[in-house]
């Protein structure tokens, strides 16, 4: 721990939050524990979408708020994540269980996003916003200048058509995950009012939910 601590420039003061950070659902279920990292990820993915928000409004105050949406979508996708959870070397010191490490799953892409936004909610909960934004920023303000990761977008475009009608509501619902912990597979359905207009699957949630934007532009005629 002392020595990703020096890696993240933060010492915490209460080591079990980033205990539980590190904690892969794997390695709770060998151990019998009663907590793992998923509820961090849930309070961490809110965290990165505020610090991300405000930046690049303040860093754009030129642009639209859909080009804004595109850019924030791209910058905290599933690789970039993965590739800041990589510099720091995030995949070697994730608590995981016996299947999970013998198939690969320190540097498995969607372990490390989770884990870092983990490690976001830890740092918030330990320091406050603050430290949580500062930790951000140091991989999303020198990431930004190079990026030109492509990305399509789905959910914003999806958004934005929806957005013509004020009257109409959009949601997006898991209904399944399926196979063991080191190889989930979860399937999302995206609903507009009460009637489901797209469904798809993917080995995140985040691209369930993509895959199921892009299905119900498909339906509409627009991609």
């Amino acid at each position: 721990m002392k020595t990703l601590e020096e890696k993240i420039n933060y010492t915490f003061k209460n080591k079990d939050l980033l205990k539980e950070a590190l904690t892969h659902s794997s390695y709770a279920n060998d151990c019998q524990l009663g907590y793992n990292n998923e509820r961090m990820e849930f309070l961490g993915d809110a965290v990165l979408s505020l610090v991300s928000a405000q930046y690049l409004y303040e860093r754009y105050p030129d642009w639209p708020e859909g080009d804004l949406s595109k850019l924030r979508s791209s910058l905290v996708c599933t690789q970039s994540l993965s590739d800041f959870a990589r510099e720091i070397d995030l995949g070697n010191y994730l608590l995981l269980g016996r299947g999970e490490e013998k198939t690969g799953g320190g540097d498995r892409s969607s372990n490390l996003e989770n884990a870092f936004e983990a490690l976001i909610a830890a740092i918030y909960l330990d320091g406050g916003m603050e430290q949580a934004r500062k930790h951000i920023l140091r991989f999303l303000s020198k990431d930004i200048d190079t990026h030109h990761i492509p990305f399509k977008d789905y959910k914003t475009t999806l958004q934005e058509v929806i957005q013509q009608n004020k009257d109409e509501t959009l949601n997006y619902v898991i209904v399944s995950e399926d196979g063991p912990p080191h190889d989930r597979t979860f399937k999302a359905e995206v609903h507009l009012n009460s009637n489901v207009v797209g469904t798809g699957v993917g080995k995140s949630k985040k691209q369930a939910e993509q895959e199921a934007a892009k299905e119900a532009l498909s339906l509409m005629g627009i991609i």
